[in-house]
């Protein structure tokens, strides 16, 4: 079986990676519909397409990037045996998948994510994704083209310095575009059901935390696939869904979180600190 998917994702059409991200922004869509956490009336194709907008120019900025780093990259550390992966001793196949995914998911995701709330320049690009005020399915994909250079190129560090394979990497991408969709939905899990996944994987009501407009919260649950990093190294956190309050304290004005060309222009206005650091202790 695992050889089926090893072949598979060496070789996955870009027709089949456009199937998953679109699929499941389709699925996740109507499973918003039937059971939303949130039953607030917004412009929904509206702000769809704002999301998708973004959603495209990372698509191309991925892909012009992944024919000139991506293959390089996973060539490269294969043909010189580099890399964490390939220093460890002989495993199964199968732990040896999971090691990797789990090992991608703390350096190119979970590190990755969490530098880009410590580093103001880096900041500036990722509030784009922060300020959505109506957090849903297509959020997931909200991100500004100067944050998709950067991150996929923060990627690539963390794929040679594991040394992951090309198709590790596609395997990888395809789970976190899924469970990313997911954790961005607006869709209503049962507490029980919600809590049992967070132990696993990043759920809504986990991520959502993440997305509420003042600090501490949105410094916490900087999980992607797996939500066990938060809770390792201290930044996970919980919050009731009613009290829950999208977009950024520094960036409530409607142009510069619902119009194209102002978002496009937000990371290179000037440096807004968050005003909202207390706001633990009011509620509390």
């Amino acid at each position: 079986m695992l050889d089926n998917i090893i072949h598979y994702f060496e070789r996955i059409p870009s027709s089949h990676r456009s199937l998953i991200l679109f699929g499941g922004i389709g699925f996740f869509w109507l499973i918003e519909y039937a059971v939303p956490l949130f039953k607030t009336e917004y412009p929904k194709v509206k702000h769809a397409g704002i999301n998708l907008f973004f959603t495209l120019t990372t698509i191309v900025i991925n892909f012009l990037l992944a024919m000139l780093l991506l293959d390089f990259t996973t060539t490269w550390t294969k043909e010189n045996d580099f890399g964490l992966l390939n220093w460890l001793p002989e495993l199964t196949p199968w732990l040896y998948t999971i090691i990797g995914i789990l090992l991608m998911d703390l350096i190119g995701a979970y590190f990755i994510h969490w530098l880009e709330h410590k580093v103001k320049w880096m900041w500036r690009f990722h509030l784009v994704h922060h300020s959505d005020i109506n957090v849903d399915v297509t959020t997931a994909n909200r991100h500004h083209p100067g944050e998709s250079v950067f991150r996929f190129v923060f990627t690539m560090i963390a794929v040679f310095i594991l040394g992951v394979p090309l198709w590790m990497f596609m395997l990888y991408q395809s789970l976190s575009v899924v469970v990313s969709q997911f954790g961005h939905a607006n869709i209503h899990l049962p507490n029980w059901l919600d809590k049992i996944l967070s132990w696993v994987i990043v759920t809504p009501n986990m991520h959502h935390v993440h997305h509420h407009y003042v600090l501490p919260y949105s410094d916490t649950n900087y999980g992607n696939i797996f939500a066990i990093w938060d809770r390792i190294f201290g930044t996970y956190d919980s919050l009731p869904p009613e009290k829950l309050t999208y977009g950024l304290d520094t960036h409530l004005a409607e142009k510069e979180h619902s119009h194209i060309g102002e978002i496009l222009k937000v990371p290179f206005m000037p440096y807004r600190p968050p005003v909202g650091a207390n706001e633990k202790n009011k509620e509390n």
